[in-house]
């Protein structure tokens, strides 16, 4: 492990430090990291939260959570208490002024005033506002704070830009991280890898050889105790605007002049903005939604949305968009971004479809070569070739499957994504993360599809749960001769 490096001395706030977040994957990640050695024995971690406990009872709580989120064979007793002996935490309502933000500024002021402070906002984001509005009222932001910002940013590009203006007003950018945990994943990161410091896909990675691509994230899970919360985002809003449109500017971008954060979100956003914009009149024929019915998933019986919600809803739970990014380099090249509750299958990839040889010596066209970037589950990489039958004598071709899995040294798991991303924070390395033009970029072209969609320009369609979505997405690629991956394996 002596290739984790570790980093500088550090107070980790987060704000919200008893949800689910939090004990599900913040803390987990955080022991892991000094797992790997990369977190100082002098760093700290606040929990804050309005739910009334001491720091033992906390402690417990996080006991418990690592317990319960991470496999018992990395669970060294002695590291857990390292661990645990680094947690603090306050009772706060941080949104609120009030005497409880003493004990915050107490338990800061044990450090050193050029320390590392980095603020993790775990909560409802119309409470980033205000919040940091108290992190300057009480003295809490040094030249050395950074704030990482949860998703969603906002609802619309309205709210997106109030909550960015509300931070905004004491943060400067270079110290908001706005975190996607796509972007952590390493399969996501491997897509720069297999572009440019791979000549053979490099050159032919454009239009002139790929016929289209493919940007899958579908479960197999339901909305179930999350429904109420779930009606008022929606498909497009939870997973599209975010997660999958910044897959879809990795495969898509130029090549950044180098890994620095600013050459990276360049190139994104110049993809961003040459995405063409979906629009009412268009609305039908480039977009699909629909909401999952009653139907069977892993042998089980499971209710539909609207059972589950209890009452009428316009709100998608599956997404189909074909996106067109009008560059030079993609020119006629359909993008399909699709995500889906209550999925045949959960399954998160990104399939490339080059175009067919354009030969008959082999009697007919040879099928088209595919990529598929596994990105969860069995994390790796697919290539189709066409190759000889050996089974016959004439010369005949069929397919065969370039499969190589992306592991650790020592088959041990892949890093959780927010483990990297968490750390980047203290390391004041943004490359990962949102800067505000991409969130602005991303919204001006999600929010007219959701407007066509309010006003019905592109009908709510069912699928039965379990299956791969409404009849309609697959007529979405084959009015332009496409198949999704799954109907051609």
């Amino acid at each position: 492990m002596e290739h984790f490096q570790q980093v500088e001395p550090f107070d980790y706030v987060i704000f919200g430090a008893t949800g689910d977040l939090t004990m599900r994957k913040l803390l987990p990640a955080l022991y892991n990291r000094l797992r790997m050695g990369q977190i100082p024995d002098d760093a700290c971690i606040i929990g804050a939260a309005r739910t009334e406990l001491d720091r033992e009872a906390y402690v417990a709580r996080a006991r418990d959570a690592l317990e319960r989120f991470l496999p018992s064979d990395i669970l060294s007793p002695g590291l857990v208490e390292r661990f645990l002996a680094r947690l603090d935490y306050v009772t706060l309502d941080s949104s609120r002024e009030g005497p409880q933000w003493d004990a915050l500024k107490s338990l800061l002021a044990k450090a050193q005033p050029d320390r590392v402070r980095v603020y993790y906002f775990a909560t409802a984001p119309q409470l980033y506002g205000s919040i940091c509005e108290n992190l300057n009222r009480y003295g809490l932001i040094t030249p050395t704070s950074r704030v990482v910002l949860e998703k969603p940013i906002g609802t619309n590009m309205a709210t997106a830009t109030a909550i960015n203006d509300g931070v905004g007003q004491y943060f400067p950018e270079k110290q908001i991280y706005r975190i996607d945990h796509y972007l952590g994943k390493e399969t996501v990161q491997n897509v720069l890898a297999l572009r440019f410091a791979n000549p053979l896909m490099n050159a032919a990675w454009s239009g002139e050889h790929i016929e289209s691509v493919q940007i899958t994230a579908v479960e197999t899970v339901g909305v179930e105790g999350r429904a109420a919360y779930y009606d008022t985002s929606g498909a497009l809003r939870d997973m599209i605007q975010n997660h999958l449109l910044q897959v879809l500017c990795l495969v898509a971008m130029e090549a950044p002049d180098s890994l620095e954060a600013d050459a990276v979100r360049n190139a994104k956003l110049a993809v961003l903005n040459a995405l063409r914009p979906i629009t009412d009149a268009t609305a039908a024929t480039e977009t699909v939604r629909a909401q999952y019915t009653a139907g069977v998933v892993d042998g089980e019986n499971v209710p539909g949305y609207l059972e589950e919600l209890g009452k009428p809803s316009a709100t998608e739970t599956y997404a189909a968009i074909r996106a067109w990014v009008d560059t030079p380099r993609w020119k006629n090249v359909p993008f399909y971004v699709r995500t889906a509750k209550r999925s045949g299958k959960k399954v998160s990839e990104i399939v490339v479809t080059f175009r067919p040889a354009a030969t008959t010596m082999f009697g007919a066209t040879p099928a088209s070569n595919r990529l598929v970037l596994r990105i969860q589950p069995n994390e790796g990489v697919d290539l189709r070739l066409n190759v000889k039958n050996p089974a016959l004598d004439v010369f005949n071709l069929r397919t065969a499957d370039l499969d190589t899995s992306i592991r650790m040294e020592g088959g041990l798991p892949f890093p959780d994504s927010y483990e990297r991303l968490l750390l980047d924070a203290v390391r004041g390395d943004p490359v990962l993360f949102i800067r505000r033009d991409e969130v602005e970029a991303a919204w001006r072209w999600a929010e007219p599809i959701l407007e066509a969609w309010k006003h019905d320009k592109a009908p709510m369609q069912t699928y039965s749960a379990g299956s791969y979505g409404p009849e309609q997405a697959t007529q979405l690629l084959a009015s332009h001769g496409d198949t999704w991956h799954e109907a051609s394996e």
